[in-house]
């Protein structure tokens, strides 16, 4: 990347109730003010893993022209963080994520130029409530690996666990009885769910390893709207129903996901069945990481969507 074109900045964002400044850090590749086509804005999952785990995106820049903006949502990496507000439900909310979003897209003045959204996991579920707001300048939508319902998501996340190995299946249920979410043999069959549902590459990519090292640094966002971990959902979001408002996206938009998937087809159905103008791909041979486990495939099927060519 050294050779590419980067900015990284800060800006400066008022995040409602939250009793201090606060700024958004951010990364554009390519240049947007030379750029004949919309940028890119990614968001990435968690809430707390940081835009690094996303890396891999880069290649649409160099592939397609497409520039591309990184950030690190509040809570996380080099933006604001907020360990204060731990399991502090009104604070924490995609409203908070929808508002700063939007700051990110005025600063950079994209909303005459028009823009693209794409978001991973929960990054997709932020998308999808982004776009079913209809804001002025998006142009596509891309939502990878993110629920439509987060009942849905939970439920099959049952089936999932359902399948493990009987040893993996008695540790975890064990760990959910008693809340020990961070033994080692908890954290060993949480890795072993990993493997199969979130990222199935040895070794596991750097980038991605940091995305876990985000979380671990500081889960507060995290631990309030998801949960422990991925397999047990206790946060703000357990309810949230995301495609009951995405009949009113109007533009064209991508669903993806992998075969093997924690965000399973189940999850994602509910997408295609209201978005007015959509198209999904499902990645055979990938879980939850996609743009890792079939990085070729994911940039080519990507790119000529939000290009056209």
């Amino acid at each position: 990347m050294a050779d590419l074109p980067v900015l990284e900045s800060k800006v400066a964002f008022d995040a409602p109730n939250a009793g201090k400044p606060s700024t958004t850090w951010y990364k554009v590749v390519g240049d947007l003010d030379k750029s004949t086509t919309p940028a890119l804005i990614v968001l990435h999952g968690g809430p707390g893993a940081g835009h690094e785990y996303l890396a891999s995106f880069t290649d649409l820049y160099e592939q397609y022209g497409i520039p591309i903006v990184f950030y690190d949502q509040i809570g996380c990496g080099r933006s604001t963080h907020f360990q204060e507000k731990i399991k502090d439900d009104s604070f924490w909310t995609v409203d908070l994520f929808i508002a700063e979003l939007d700051n990110l897209v005025d600063h950079l003045g994209l909303r005459e130029r028009g823009f693209f959204v794409a978001g991973q996991s929960w990054g997709g579920m932020l998308a999808g409530s982004y776009a079913s707001r209809r804001p002025h300048g998006l142009k596509k939508l891309v939502v990878a690996g993110a629920p439509a319902s987060f009942p849905i998501f939970m439920e099959y996340g049952k089936t999932l666990r359902a399948a493990l190995p009987a040893d993996i299946r008695e540790i975890l249920e064990a760990g959910d009885r008693d809340g020990s979410y961070e033994t080692a043999e908890y954290e060993r069959a949480s890795a072993f769910f990993y493997s199969r549902h979130v990222c199935s590459l040895d070794p596991i990519p750097d980038p991605v390893k940091q995305a876990f090292a985000n979380l671990k640094e500081d889960p507060t966002s995290y631990h309030t709207m998801q949960g422990p971990s991925e397999i047990v959902i206790t946060g703000n979001l357990k309810d949230w129903e995301g495609w009951k408002d995405a009949h009113n996206i109007q533009v064209d938009t991508l669903l993806l996901n992998g075969r093997y998937d924690e965000v399973g087809e189940p999850c994602v159905e509910p997408w295609g069945m209201v978005i007015p103008r959509v198209k999904w791909v499902v990645f055979e041979k990938s879980s939850h990481m996609a743009h890792w486990e079939e990085r070729e495939r994911f940039m080519q099927v990507v790119g000529t969507f939000l290009t056209g060519y």
